[in-house]
């Protein structure tokens, strides 16, 4: 439209609005949108609504789907239209979904792709992923290459790993970039991207090639030009409920066969491609066929809270596509009625109204709600930014120790969330100078995303006439009003260390052992935690201790 972003196009995102009194095409949020229903019941303010990547399942996008169901079915907006933008394999679910739409198809991808699948399961998918890369750089005619892996670690290992081989490999390749993509990097980072391979390094020598090594994020979410090769792990990381721990967990595990399609749709976008499958024919029959909705395996408490301020009474009520277990909204209901959002009849309390203006989870909203009565809330509103956002510590596979030893320079001995807020502070005094950051092994883009949350947190405590305070440090003991100001929202989320050494959850007696990356100089007899991380053992994550007196004047009914 060559305008200027943020005038008549413009976007929104959680924390951060680029939009103006001349905006009329609008990019936001499958959330952001769930949350402009709860100000605005019945999105006057627009007239066409596309809801794109719908094939996804995200929770926001499932509870839309409901919402605009029940609009269309009461005809609170006849004028309203509705284009949801899905993958052809799922289109009539959603057609028959909405009973009178109808299929728009477009037109087939032009170019074929070949699919190849291992044999043996692979040990080591970073280093089957490294070995097929150099497999194609040596063996395969020119086009670019993708990997996809589960997370930031592995991105990490494998970019490391092929810039060793690939210097190794000399003149026998053309020129190549190793392009790392994931949400933790800064937009510009992301940009890089789209830029073309380097040019060869002679006249008439082997084309120069990218290889971008990506989460999910490159699956359905971009879409990149130049690639005919895709890797592909077979794994994915996704947040998953434990309705028995009663935790939300980040797992690694399987992806469906709908993803596995989009992830070798995307070698034959410019070209004829090929997709390397670092799994078997049976693995790929034998997992799910579609993504699982986040609805089904999601921690519902925040979800709960917000159909109150809609104006639903009963989730299991609205028509969701796929319903969620009774037991998982029951246990959102119990939840928020500890945390005193809402009342014995499961009405909306005036604390809930105002957690619910807070895009946040329900604990940590209340956390921020009673943090002036403990005369803190400027040291809860760091912490909470810095949550918000991916962890901010960098660790470079060349310089590990020196960035353990830069860590550690933060730890406070009362735990982790003190320790965030060490380097919050430390990162404000240094004006957010990208040296000090590199010197750090922070990542400043990290920083400043925590920074521009805060900002947004502070807006809402304005809006919500809420004080902002803080308390005086001149001594260790004057973050007790912090650690109580946490408590007052965590105090459902309590280790203690019982007489075989071990801790134990208040909330369901698990067995569970503090992570090794946390800053507690001492194992405590009570922490609070904000993660629960399933893996060979059961760690909590992001800890802080409090006496236990504490628990039982701020949470009696807890410590019962």
């Amino acid at each position: 439209m060559d305008v200027k972003l943020g005038e008549e196009v413009g976007y929104s995102v959680l924390f951060e609005d680029c939009t103006g009194p001349k905006t009329i095409l609008k990019y936001l949020t499958d959330g952001l949108l769930l949350s402009e229903a709860m100000s605005d019941q019945f999105l006057e303010s627009y007239m066409v609504i596309i809801l794109d990547e719908v094939h996804l399942r995200s929770l926001a996008t499932d509870i839309l789907l409901a919402y605009f169901k029940n609009m269309f079915k009461t005809k609170a907006r006849c004028d309203l239209k509705l284009v949801v933008m899905s993958t052809q394999f799922e289109a009539k679910k959603f057609r028959d979904y909405f009973k009178d739409a109808q299929i728009v198809q477009s037109l087939p991808a032009l170019h074929p792709v070949h699919i190849t699948y291992v044999k043996e399961p692979v040990r080591d998918l970073v280093e089957a992923a490294v070995e097929k890369v150099i497999h194609i750089l040596v063996s395969e005619s020119a086009g670019d290459i993708i990997v996809f892996l589960t997370g930031l670690e592995e991105i990490e290992r494998c970019c490391w790993r092929l810039g060793k081989l690939i210097l190794d490999l000399g003149d026998k390749i053309g020129p190549v970039k190793v392009v790392p993509l994931h949400s933790v990097m800064s937009v510009d980072m992301q940009n890089k991207v789209f830029k073309a391979a380097p040019p060869p390094t002679r006249k008439g020598g082997p084309l120069g090639r990218r290889v971008i090594v990506s989460t999910e994020i490159a699956e359905s979410s971009l879409s990149i030009d130049g690639i005919v090769y895709t890797i592909d792990c077979g794994y994915t990381k996704q947040k998953v409920y434990n309705a028995d721990l009663q935790v939300e967990s980040l797992l690694v595990l399987p992806i469906s066969r709908a993803s596995a399609q989009r992830r070798s749709g995307c070698a034959r976008r410019s070209a004829p491609g090929k997709c390397f499958r670092l799994y078997s024919q049976d693995f790929f029959n034998r997992v799910q066929p579609q993504d699982s909705p986040e609805i089904l395996r999601a921690n519902l408490a925040g979800t709960v809270l917000q159909f109150r301020k809609l104006g639903f009474d009963n989730l299991l009520h609205l028509d969701v596509m796929d319903p969620p277990p009774a037991e998982t909204v029951m246990q959102a209901v119990e939840t928020l009625k500890c945390l005193g959002a809402l009342d014995d009849e499961g009405s909306l309390t005036h604390l809930g109204e105002l957690m619910s203006e807070f895009p946040l989870d329900p604990q940590m909203s209340k956390t921020i709600v009673d943090s002036p009565k403990f005369c803190c809330s400027n040291e809860i509103l760091s912490i909470a930014a810095m949550l918000s956002v991916p962890n901010c510590f960098l660790r470079p596979m060349e310089n590990l120790e020196a960035a353990d030893e830069a860590k550690a320079t933060f730890n406070h001995n009362h735990g982790d969330h003190l320790s965030l807020l060490n380097v919050y502070r430390a990162y404000k005094l240094s004006n957010g100078d990208s040296t000090w950051c590199k010197s750090n092994f922070i990542n400043q883009t990290v920083l400043r995303s925590a920074d521009n949350v805060r900002g947004q947190l502070v807006s809402i405590m304005h809006k919500l006439d809420l004080t902002l305070c803080s308390t005086d440090f001149r001594t260790s003991d004057d973050y007790d009003n912090v650690r109580k100001g946490l408590l007052a929202g965590y105090f459902m989320q309590v280790a203690h260390l019982d007489h075989s050494g071990n801790y134990s959850t208040v909330k369901g007696h698990h067995v569970v052992d503090l992570h090794p990356s946390s800053s507690l100089a001492s194992r405590p007899a009570l922490v609070i935690y904000n993660d629960f991380v399933l893996a060979s053992r059961n760690f909590i994550r992001v800890l802080t201790d409090v006496p236990l007196d504490w628990l039982a004047e701020i949470a009696p009914f807890a410590a019962a």
